[in-house]
């Protein structure tokens, strides 16, 4: 396998997410965790390009040899692969998938991946759509891999943060599978050290999270072990959009509520100043109502003319324009309400920290009904 592993891009003909073929556990080998899996894609290479002797150009994280020791089916993987690395043979990063996508935007190198990098679409805009760079391993029935062209599909901006914030909580070691440590999330962490003040929320609600190590929370500078500083306060973000372009952010923390409007008095969000003039006509004083609870918004119609409300969260993009309503409405993250031609209130998709969790744990499945409970159906 030595043979086909090259870092000149001269001879290269794929770029390999290594980590994320390496973890494939579709992929026939069993285990979490086996490097098996790449000469079963080394084979699927060679048989897509027609190439005996084709050259690949492996890209991992540092995570999947220093990580997850125990979670390799061959302990003999991780000798080999610290050997690689040292070598020359595989490119060892904090994150590979900036590097991979780098790579593969200057070089046109098609990459070997099972992600979709929705995380990375803000930065690099020509991922929307392409079906030309990236090929997926895909199981064979009689236990080898096939390479099969991937369309990336258009992800909508929910989408997009909603795996930024799930990459940025992974990379802090904040994810226990797919399920976030709201343990971690939902409290305030205060240094050992009194010059540090990097986990202060009283100095804003975007104070950052703490790293995991063995399981405990620590400081990303000073490398103690934080102290629990109590709950943290739920917040949410909302971008005013004129014309399609951002010209404000307003911050609502958990039990507010919060008026909207032209000019709707102390403690509300006045816009008069931020629109041009022509756009503050059917504006009314005190537009629509917000109240937070719990990190979960709810909106209400309080205007003249109307206030009309969308998702943007769908697979299909931007859902049809409603009606808000006088009664109080959820308001999730992609929403958006049209408070008046080219005027738009929207639910940012930067969500903090509480917000997340409590996202996360309405996505849950219920749990499943008591093993000794008779139901008649």
């Amino acid at each position: 396998m030595e043979n086909h592993l090259t870092t000149d891009f001269s001879e290269a003909c794929f770029l390999v997410d290594l980590s994320n073929v390496v973890r494939n556990r579709g992929l026939s080998e069993p285990g979490l965790r086996s490097l098996r899996r790449l000469q079963l894609v080394l084979d699927a290479a060679k048989e897509f390009a027609r190439d005996p002797d084709i050259r690949l150009y492996l890209v991992a994280d540092a995570s999947l040899r220093l990580g997850g020791r125990r979670e390799f089916t061959d302990p003999a993987d991780i000798r080999l692969l610290g050997r690689w690395v040292r070598e020359g043979l595989v490119e060892e990063l904090p994150d590979a998938d900036e590097r991979l996508l780098e790579l593969c935007e200057y070089t046109g190198i098609p990459v070997i991946t099972g992600d979709r990098f929705r995380g990375e679409r803000l930065d690099r805009p020509w991922l929307q759509g392409n079906t030309d760079d990236f090929l997926e391993p895909v199981p064979a029935r009689d236990g080898t891999v096939r390479l099969v062209p991937v369309d990336m599909g258009v992800a909508s901006a929910l989408d997009i943060s909603m795996k930024m914030e799930e990459d940025a909580l992974k990379k802090m070691g904040l994810l226990k599978g797919r399920s976030p440590r709201f343990d971690v999330v939902n409290r305030n962490w205060r240094c050992e050290d009194r010059r540090c003040s990097l986990y202060d929320t009283r100095k804003g609600s975007a104070a950052l999270l703490p790293r995991i190590i063995a399981g405990v929370p620590h400081c990303q500078s000073h490398g103690g072990r934080l102290l629990d500083d109590g709950p943290r306060t739920a917040t949410v973000q909302l971008k005013l959009l004129v014309e399609g372009d951002v010209k404000a952010r307003f911050t609502l923390e958990d039990g507010s509520t919060v008026a909207v409007g032209r000019a709707p008095g102390e403690g509300g969000i006045g816009l008069l100043g931020l629109l041009p003039e022509q756009r503050t006509a059917g504006l009314s004083r005190i537009h629509v109502e917000l109240r937070v609870n719990g990190g979960i918004v709810q909106a209400r119609d309080r205007s003249t003319y109307g206030t009309r409300w969308r998702s943007t969260a769908g697979k299909s993009g931007p859902g049809p324009w409603h009606p808000l309503g006088t009664a109080e409405r959820p308001y999730r993250g992609g929403d958006e309400l049209l408070l008046v031609e080219g005027v738009v209130l929207s639910r940012s998709g930067r969500r903090f920290p509480t917000e997340l969790a409590n996202e996360w744990r309405r996505r849950q499945p219920p749990p499943p009904d008591d093993a000794g409970e008779t139901r008649m159906y």
